[in-house]
């Protein structure tokens, strides 16, 4: 095996990256049906979910759990798309993460621990947690 990347894989793995952020749901879900694998994640452990989600793309997420991407898949430092969700307070993405199997209390800290840390009492409920 080579011991450097491939430039053009580099290349369409900054590609698929950068549509998780944007939220080009189509786009991706075009690319994982080529077989782009649905659960890459950059050098930072996070996931085209993880991006997704961050930056508020509830269709992107939808798109790709739909297609097989881990809905609790953590980064490196612990972190899940739910969590992630509910620190930034995007509604539509943490419903997104809940229909497709995201446990609240996955990941460190948890959904559930953001939530508590934030007094989204609303969400704790939603979590079935208090």
């Amino acid at each position: 095996m080579s011991e450097t990347p491939d430039p053009e894989v580099i290349e369409l793995a900054s590609k698929v990256f950068d549509l998780a952020r944007t939220g080009d749901a189509d786009a991706l879900a075009a690319y994982l049906d080529a077989g782009v694998p649905a659960n890459l994640t950059n050098e930072k452990g996070d996931s085209l979910v993880m991006l997704a989600a961050y930056h508020g793309h509830a269709a992107a997420v939808s798109a790709l759990l739909a297609r097989g991407a881990d809905a609790d898949r953590a980064n490196d430092r612990g972190q899940t798309p739910l969590a992630g969700a509910v620190f930034k307070g995007e509604g539509a993405v943490i419903r997104a993460l809940l229909d497709g199997g995201a446990n609240p209390e996955a990941g460190t800290p948890s959904a559930v621990d953001t939530a508590r840390m934030f007094g989204k009492a609303e969400l704790l409920e939603l979590f079935g947690t208090r």
